[in-house]
């Protein structure tokens, strides 16, 4: 397997670029929105590269050691999945040398940084299919795209009918990767970007590109570019079908956070929640398990504190959780200062540098969880094992093992306190033997074979 070895040691951060800080202002657009202003499908609010780099102290107090960049080429919206040109930085966030510039800040501080790879469709404004627009049958690139007729239509309000899409969006038109200019086109890009210094890639909607020898070539073309190189696709459901040698080495593990909501907000009970969490590290390879990408929310999906109702509690338990669980753990911008917003494009506010409108101990409790998880080489490499719990309570338990390392995990789910006796026979633990609890520090005795603990109500505990 050619998976990088870092990604389990790795702590992602997330950020929509418009909307985590403005550092050059000379770049903002004449109908710039002020900052922190309610979302829209189509205004920016001014984020950039340089934002990035002016706060990047921010993001080494957090701890978090790799960032994902939604994307950041040339495109006429603030989301930027329709591209116009794939190698240009788009102005709105700076040019070239913002990026180098990042990278090198980045790297100095060990933090990697993935690019979004948008190539099963590109923007209205993107050359070739511009060329399509103004020479129609006639155009050289007519092959590069799935064009059913002539002429196109491609402003006039309604789905994209005489050509394909991406969800019949006409701002979308998508890409016939069957043509070997097209594939040359893409791969080039993909190793522009990686010999720019790039440290991998996310791929948007890969599973539309359905080509297995696509991706097979797109894998070697990245990995040839630098081999610790990091690919992980947009795909939503469990399917061992795109992480593997010839695809991807990870996924986003949207399935643990719909778990996690599931669990939390009433509508599972535990066993349905146990039942998932382990069939997602078991129908993967151990090395694409432990390369997954494990978001509890993206620039896609409603903000994990609004999902789960406004419930600082629950959302630290989420957190508890997900950075316990194999896969890399990632947060979105803003998820840990208590941003709250629906589905797109609500879900893509302005990040708010006032700590004063933090909610409560949120963003302390991560940091302490990032510098728990960076400290024990078993809570990012380690060995998954459940322990059965009284599970009709709404607590359940599980450990990390590496070699003599043991991080024990356990978690009350439940709106009630909870005594709960955990089994040590399993772990080793020998009667009279005194722990600790990770989070607070007081000590813990192993009694009669058990450990006894007392969990208030949607709490959870680090011990080793």
């Amino acid at each position: 397997m050619s998976v990088p070895y870092w990604v389990q040691d790795s702590i992602f951060y997330q950020i929509f670029p418009d909307r985590f800080a403005n550092g050059d202002k000379t770049n903002d657009p004449p109908n710039v929105q002020k900052w922190g202003a309610k979302p829209t499908i189509w205004d920016f609010q001014g984020g950039d590269l340089r934002g990035i780099i002016r706060r990047f102290d921010y993001l080494l107090e957090l701890g978090i050691n790799a960032l994902y960049l939604n994307p950041i080429f040339q495109a006429t919206s603030s989301h930027r999945y329709n591209a116009s040109d794939y190698f240009k930085i788009d102005p709105k966030l700076g040019d070239v040398n913002d990026f180098l510039a990042l990278l090198d800040v980045a790297h100095r501080n060990n933090i990697r940084v993935i690019l979004d790879g948008v190539f099963n469709h590109c923007g209205r404004g993107f050359f070739a299919f511009n060329d399509v627009l103004e020479n129609g049958e006639h155009s050289p690139y007519r092959d590069w795209f799935h064009i059913h007729r002539f002429p196109l239509d491609a402003f006039t309000p309604g789905d994209a009918i005489n050509y394909s899409g991406w969800w019949s969006h006409k701002s979308l038109p998508k890409f016939n990767t069957a043509n070997p200019e097209v594939r040359k086109y893409l791969l080039g890009i993909a190793k522009y970007w990686i010999e720019k210094g790039a440290d991998g890639w996310r791929l948007d909607v890969p599973n539309e590109i359905n080509d297995d020898e696509f991706w097979a070539e797109f894998r070697q073309v990245v990995k040839s570019a630098n081999k610790e190189a990091y690919i992980f696709g947009e795909i939503w459901d469990a399917d061992p079908r795109w992480a593997n040698d010839s695809h991807f080495d990870g996924l986003m593990n949207y399935p643990v956070k719909d778990a996690l909501i599931a669990l939390l907000n009433k509508r599972e009970n535990l066993q349905q929640f146990i039942e998932k969490i382990d069939r997602l590290v078991q129908i993967y390879p151990r090395e694409n398990v432990f390369a997954m990408y494990v978001p509890l929310g993206s620039h896609d999906t409603e903000r994990i504190l609004t999902a789960l109702g406004g419930d600082l509690e629950k959302l630290k338990l989420a957190y508890l959780f997900q950075f316990a669980y194999p896969g890399a753990p990632a947060i979105y911008y803003g998820d840990e200062v208590g941003l709250e917003g629906g589905r797109d494009p609500e879900c893509r506010g302005a990040f708010p540098w006032d700590p004063a409108v933090w909610k409560g101990d949120l963003q302390l409790w991560v940091r302490e969880l990032i510098a728990i998880r960076k400290s024990r080489a078993s809570l990012r490499r380690g060995d998954f094992s459940r322990i059965v719990l009284k599970e009709d309570k709404g607590c359940f338990a599980f450990t990390r093992t590496l070699g003599e390392e043991k991080t024990l995990v356990v978690m009350n789910t439940s709106a009630e306190s909870q005594d709960i006796q955990i089994p040590v026979k399993t772990l080793n633990w020998q009667e009279g033997q005194t722990l600790r609890s990770l989070l607070d520090h007081r000590p813990l005795s192993v009694v009669k074979g058990k450990l006894p603990i007392t969990l208030p109500p949607l709490a959870g505990i680090y011990i080793g």
